[in-house]
């Protein structure tokens, strides 16, 4: 080969090299700096586009695990109202029976329909109170209780409403009901013998609902955890194999360019001929 100042063949060659090797140090200085080794879609615009796929999916099931939340929430105070009513009502049976006694005086009847009216109007203050988020789940007309399961929201789960309010669909006694005789008593206890049975009914609803709830939520965190590790297995770098790369580049491009140096030099040999 022609020995040239002008072109230095030995010089372009380590330069290419020293390039290419630089060129890959920066690709595991990145690795290394964000973990992941298709960070953008220059890397590997497939593995990217899946990745990113997998991500919007993830996106969705936390918005699924949000409206799960919510949802679980609210039927756990509309439960807690029914709870609430299911006891009164039990207190109230023990006043009308109380009061179905024909030799009560009239004071003590008087204090018996005195409590009883009281826990009776207590079953409106908790059923209009029962309410999360804008939803009551037991008042009359009340809301159905709707939470998406799936990261598209096409997919529902619905509890319906249980109306537990006076002379509503499950309690029978109403506003006006009283113990005040014992007539009025023994009518009083078949209503409330019938609103626990409603009521008891209504709460089974409420916490097979309330379950049923609680497993999608159980399944959508492993499908979101298993997705996530999907997703690191098509983008994360393997931070020991990178390590041991990086040592081995740095080292290719001291070498590199020392062979750089050395090619540079070599020109300056055609002195020796002037000597």
């Amino acid at each position: 080969m022609a020995f040239s100042v002008n072109t230095n063949a030995g010089a372009f060659a380590a330069l290419q090299n020293l390039n290419k090797t630089t060129a890959s140090l920066n690709d595991v200085q990145t690795q290394i700096n964000t973990g992941l080794k298709v960070a953008s879609a220059k890397d590997n615009g497939a593995v990217y586009a899946i990745a990113q796929k997998l991500r919007a999916d993830v996106a969705g099931l936390s918005a699924v695990k949000g409206s799960i939340d919510r949802a679980s929430s609210g039927l756990d105070v509309a439960i807690a109202a029914g709870e609430a009513v299911s006891d009164l009502l039990i207190e109230l049976k023990e006043k009308a029976v109380a009061a179905k006694d024909s030799g009560l005086d009239t004071a003590s009847r008087n204090s018996l329909n005195s409590d009883f009216t009281q826990l009776r109007d207590q079953i409106t203050s908790i059923v209009n109170n029962a309410e999360f988020n804008g939803t009551n789940n037991v008042k009359n007309s009340g809301d159905a209780i709707v939470a998406i399961t799936n990261d598209t929201g096409s997919n529902t789960i619905t509890v319906g409403a249980q109306d537990l309010s006076l002379a509503g669909t499950n309690v029978s006694i109403t506003a006006g009901t009283s113990i005040s005789t014992s007539a009025l008593a023994s009518a009083a206890v078949g209503k409330i013998e019938s609103s626990i049975a409603n009521v008891n009914t209504a709460l089974s609803t409420l916490g097979s609902g309330a379950n049923r709830l609680e497993l999608q939520r159980t399944f959508v965190d492993k499908l979101s955890d298993s997705i996530e590790v999907g997703i690191g297995n098509l983008v994360d770098a393997d931070l020991a194999k990178t390590s041991a790369s990086l040592q081995s580049l740095q080292v290719k491009q001291q070498l590199g360019l020392q062979a750089l140096s050395i090619a540079n030099q070599a020109p300056g040999t055609v002195l020796s001929l002037f000597r």
